[in-house]
């Protein structure tokens, strides 16, 4: 299935002030009753969804992940999801991997060679790592219209400087906003 189009993108959703977490974990803040009437109505996000095919996340998320499922149902459906770990952590579900290893090895040698689309999904340390080993293609930025004011930031210490390219940006009926980056390399 590898393709010249393989692609790594970094989602993340953020406050305005770049705080992706509360302290606390809460995600009540991911509510917004704000109305934005030139905004647009998003894409289906079960047709989006299809376009993803494997996910990739820190042991925090996952661990939140599993939390929030209980209440909300598991965010990533049925698609192959690899965890960052070094831990012994339960498995929420047979499309779960743990991968503790050297990042560019999972990368060149489990994600190119079965993906196309493969999302970063959490959190700021393994954006770090993908970033400053320069294996992500792309940023989506979903911008909530919040300020939180502390909590666990986005972008934390990464440690060089990065040129962006802005591909494209969406604000929604809800007052998020998506911005899209391509990483120059």
């Amino acid at each position: 299935m590898a393709t010249a189009e393989f692609r790594i993108t970094i989602h993340m959703v953020s406050s305005v002030d770049g705080i992706i977490a509360k302290k606390d974990n809460s995600i009540s803040w991911f509510e917004t009753s704000h109305k934005y009437d030139k905004g647009v109505t998003g894409q289906d996000p079960v047709e989006f969804l299809k376009t993803i095919d494997c996910y990739v996340m820190g042991s925090r998320t996952y661990e939140l992940a599993v939390e929030l499922s209980k209440s909300y149902g598991w965010a990533y459906g049925h698609k192959p999801t690899i965890v960052l770990t070094s831990r012994n952590l339960p498995t929420a579900g047979p499309q779960i991997e743990f991968y503790s290893g050297e990042l560019s090895k999972l990368v060149n040698e489990r994600l190119k060679p079965n993906y196309k689309n493969v999302w970063v999904v959490g959190g700021s340390s393994l954006t770090k790592n993908f970033i400053q080993q320069k294996l992500a293609d792309e940023i989506r930025l979903s911008m909530l219209p919040i300020i939180l004011g502390e909590g666990l930031p986005f972008f934390d210490h990464i440690g060089l400087e990065q040129v962006l390219h802005l591909k494209d940006t969406t604000a929604y009926k809800n007052g998020m906003v998506e911005l899209r980056y391509q990483i120059i390399k």
